[in-house]
C-alpha cells in the first residue's frame, strides 16, 4: 500500500472582480478605437508581468518528467530495488495488489517497485541482469476471449513480435481470472511461455511447469487451491526468493480482480467523453425491478462505435452514504485536502487528483459501495477503542480458518461495506486521511452497447436493471452505476444530464459475411448486444445485401411483465430482419422454461445452421448458469443429431470457439 501525507485547510473562497469604468461616448470612432486598444495593451502588458513568476508550478510538473519515467532499470538503481512487479489490469485492484507485494517486500530484506509495462519500455528487461539478486514478477489479468488488459496491449504486441534476449532473467507469473470463462488464464499463461521462450528463467510459486493461476470466482478457498507442497516446493526452489513468493502467493490468493480492455478512442478510461442524456425511460411494463433504456448523445466527439462494444461509464456514489461516513467520522466534509505520496520516486503523487475535499473524494474518487478487503480491516483495526472489535477485526483480516470463515459470513455474505462496519463497529472511528488512503479507487461500470452505428451513428443505448436488494443485516444496498443512470433524466432543472463515458473495443462482432446465419441467445438485458446486431442486420438488408438467417432466443420471467423491446423485437421478425424470434417465458407456467429449453426444442434447425449453413452463434448474460446450461445444450444436439460422443461433442463446440464461430459476452 503507497503511504500519503495529508494536509487540510478550510474551504475559504474569494471573490474578485473587476468595474468597468463608464467610458464616454466619442463620436469619432477612431479616438475611441484607439484608447481601447491602447487600454488593453495595457493592461495586458501589466498583468503579465504579474503572472511572471509562476515557474514553481512548472517545475514541480517538469521534475517527474526525467528517464526514471520510462527506465525501470533505471529507476531501479537509482533507488536500491531489487524486485518489479508489473500489473496487468483496467480496474485498479492488481495496481493495489503490486503496489502492496513490493512495499513488503522490505520485510525480507528485500526492495520492491511496482510498475505498469504501459509506462515503461519492457525491451530494459533484458537487462534486469545488471541488477543483483533481482527478479521480475507479472500480475496478470486476461479479459474476453484471451485478450490482454487494456495496460498490458503494447506489452503483449512487443512479446508477439520482439526477439529479445531474456538469458538470465529471474522471474514469475501470477495469472488472475475466473473459471467460469472460457479463455482462463490465457495472458498469464502466453506471459510466462513467451518470457520462457526468449531464454528468461522461472522461479515458479507453483511449479516448474507453469504459472501460479487463481479462480477468483471463489477467493476464499484458499486451501484447496494452495496446498503445503506447492508452499513448500516455493521455499526449495526459489532460494532467496522463497519466502517472499510464499508470501506472495497468500496474498495473491485472496485478491479479486475484473478483466476489462479499453479500446484506444479519442476519448478513453483517462479522458471520457461527456455524452448528454436524450432518452430515460423503462422498459418493463410491471413487477417490482426496474429495467431501462438509456441513450447518450455522442455527437461531435468523433468517437466511432462498432456493434459489440460495450460503453463505460463513470458514476457517482450516493451522496447520502457519502453523508453518513461524514457525520458517523464527525468531519467537516468541504475540508480541503491533499494526500501526497511519501514516495518521492513513485509516479503516482496522489491517490486521487489533488488538491480534493474529502466530500470530492468520496463521492467521485473512492469506493465505499464494495466490502473491504482484509488489508482495510487490518489496518482499521488499530483504531477501534474496544479490545472486542479490534480482535474481530484483526481476526477476519488473518489467514487462518476461523478468521477466513468470519470474514467470509461477516463481511462477504452480509455484503457489509464500510459504511455499515462504521455503523457495526461503534468504537471504531478512524481518522478519515487514512480511511482515504485506504479504500480503492471507483471504478468504471461497462455495458455492452445496445444500438448499431450504421443505425444511431451519433447515440449509444444502454440497457440495464437497476441493481437493489436487501442484505442479511437488513440493509437495502444499492448498485452505484445503475441508481445514479436512473436518475439521468434528458433535462434537469432545465439542465442536460451528463454522463461521462468512453468506448471498449470487443471482439464480439456480427460474421464478416452478411450470409452467414447468426444464432443469438440472450435472456434479460443480455438482449442488450443483439439490438445492435438486428438493427444493423437490417441496415444491411436496406443496402441490398444477401442476409443470412438471423435467430434470436430471448428469455424473461413473465410475458406481461418485462419482455424487453417487445414491440421492436415482433416488429423485426415481421419486417423479416428476425428469420425467427423465440421466446422463454420461464415463470408464465408452472414449469420453467429457458433459453437452453428453447434451442433442444428447435435442435434439427438449430443443427441445420450451425452444421450445415456456417452459422455464428452469440451467447451474451449470466455466465455462472445460463451460458454453462447453454453451452450443455449445444453439446446435447451435437450429440445427438451429429452423432458424437460427449467428448467430441466439446471438441466440436471448442473449435467453433477457435473459428470465431461461437463468442460469448458474459458476466458473473
Amino acid at each position: 500500500m503507497t503511504h500519503f501525507n495529508s494536509c487540510t485547510s478550510k474551504n475559504e473562497h474569494s471573490i474578485s472582480g473587476l468595474m468597468d469604468e463608464d467610458e464616454p461616448f466619442f463620436s469619432n470612432l477612431d479616438l475611441f478605437l484607439f484608447s481601447l486598444i491602447a487600454g488593453l495593451l495595457v493592461y495586458w502588458i501589466i498583468f503579465r508581468k504579474k503572472a511572471e513568476p509562476i515557474p514553481e508550478f512548472k517545475k514541480l510538473e517538469s521534475t517527474p518528467q526525467t528517464t526514471r519515467e520510462t527506465s525501470f532499470i533505471g529507476k531501479m538503481k537509482k533507488t536500491g530495488k531489487n524486485i518489479v512487479v508489473f500489473y496487468g489490469s483496467q480496474t485498479g485492484t492488481a495496481e493495489e495488489f503490486a503496489n502492496r507485494l513490493a512495499k513488503d517486500a522490505h520485510r525480507y530484506g528485500m526492495k520492491g517497485m511496482a510498475a505498469d509495462p504501459e509506462e515503461y519500455d519492457m525491451s530494459e528487461l533484458s537487462r534486469l541482469t545488471e541488477v543483483e539478486n533481482s527478479i521480475a514478477i507479472f500480475c496478470m489479468a486476461t479479459y474476453g476471449e484471451g485478450d490482454p488488459t487494456d495496460n498490458a496491449q503494447d506489452f503483449y504486441d512487443w512479446l508477439q513480435e520482439g526477439d529479445a534476449d531474456f538469458s538470465g532473467v529471474k522471474y514469475t507469473v501470477f495469472a488472475l481470472g475466473n473459471k467460469t470463462y472460457e479463455h482462463y488464464n490465457s495472458m498469464g499463461k502466453y506471459v510466462d511461455k513467451r518470457l520462457a521462450e526468449l531464454g528468461a528463467r522461472r522461479k515458479s510459486a507453483n511449479d516448474l511447469t507453469g504459472v501460479m493461476m487463481l479462480n477468483i470466482d471463489n477467493i476464499m478457498l484458499l486451501n484447496t487451491i494452495l496446498s503445503d507442497k506447492k508452499v513448500q516446493f516455493c521455499k526449495q526452489v526459489c532460494n532467496v526468493w522463497g519466502q517472499f513468493l510464499t508470501h506472495v502467493v497468500v496474498y495473491f490468493m485472496v485478491y479479486l480482480l475484473s478483466f476489462i480492455v479499453c479500446s484506444h478512442r479519442p476519448f478513453d478510461s483517462k479522458n471520457p467523453f461527456l455524452a448528454a442524456v436524450t432518452v430515460n425511460r423503462k422498459l418493463n411494463k410491471a413487477g417490482d425491478r426496474h429495467l431501462m433504456h438509456l441513450e447518450l448523445d455522442i455527437t461531435g466527439s468523433k468517437i466511432r462505435y462498432e456493434s459489440g462494444d460495450h460503453v463505460a461509464v463513470y458514476p457517482i456514489n450516493d451522496s447520502v452514504i457519502v453523508n453518513r461516513i461524514g457525520d458517523l467520522l464527525g468531519v467537516d466534509l468541504d475540508t480541503v485536502i491533499s494526500l501526497n505520496n511519501l514516495d518521492e520516486e513513485s509516479n503516482k503523487k496522489h491517490p486521487f487528483p489533488c488538491p480534493s475535499t474529502y466530500r470530492t473524494a468520496l463521492t467521485h474518487y473512492l469506493d465505499i459501495t464494495n466490502p473491504p478487503r482484509t488489508n482495510v480491516l487490518y489496518e482499521l483495526a488499530q483504531y477501534a477503542t474496544e479490545p472486542k472489535d479490534q480482535e474481530n477485526m484483526r481476526k477476519m483480516a488473518s489467514s487462518s480458518p476461523e478468521g477466513k470463515a468470519l470474514y467470509q459470513s461477516w463481511v462477504l455474505d452480509s455484503c457489509r461495506n464500510i459504511l455499515a462496519i462504521l455503523e457495526d463497529f461503534p468504537s471504531l472511528r478512524p481518522p478519515i486521511d487514512h480511511l482515504c488512503e485506504l479504500l480503492p479507487r471507483l471504478q468504471a461500470r461497462y455495458y455492452s452497447i445496445a444500438s448499431s452505428s450504421k443505425v444511431h451513428a451519433n447515440s449509444i443505448h444502454i440497457c440495464a436493471v437497476v441493481v437493489e436488494y436487501e442484505t442479511k443485516t437488513g440493509r437495502v444496498n444499492k448498485g452505484v452505476a445503475t441508481n445514479w443512470l436512473k436518475n439521468k433524466m434528458p433535462t434537469d432543472n432545465g439542465h442536460k444530464a451528463t454522463v461521462p463515458m468512453y468506448i471498449r473495443k470487443s471482439q464480439f462482432r456480427l460474421p464478416f459475411k452478411s450470409t452467414n446465419p447468426v444464432i443469438m441467445v440472450g435472456p434479460g438485458t443480455g438482449i442488450a448486444p443483439f439490438m445492435g446486431f438486428v438493427q444493423e442486420r437490417g441496415w444491411l438488408k436496406e443496402q441490398g445485401k444477401d442476409v443470412g438467417d438471423t435467430v434470436l432466443y430471448y428469455g424473461c420471467r413473465y410475458k406481461k411483465e418485462d419482455f424487453l423491446y417487445q414491440e421492436e423485437l415482433e416488429e423485426f421478425e415481421k419486417t423479416g430482419v428476425l428469420t425467427a424470434l423465440n421466446v422463454a417465458f420461464s415463470r408464465d407456467q408452472a414449469e420453467k422454461v429457458y433459453v437452453q429449453h428453447l434451442l433442444k426444442k428447435n435442435k434439427e434447425a438449430v443443427w441445420r445452421l450451425v452444421h450445415s449453413d456456417n452459422a455464428h452463434i452469440y451467447i451474451c448474460g449470466d455466465a455462472r448458469n445460463m451460458a454453462r446450461d447453454v453451452q450443455n445444450a449445444f453439446y446435447e444436439i451435437a450429440e445427438e443429431l451429429g452423432g458424437l460422443s460427449r467428448s467430441q461433442a466439446v471438441d466440436y463446440v471448442k473449435k467453433l470457439m477457435t473459428k470465431g464461430r461461437y463468442s460469448q459476452d458474459v458476466w458473473s
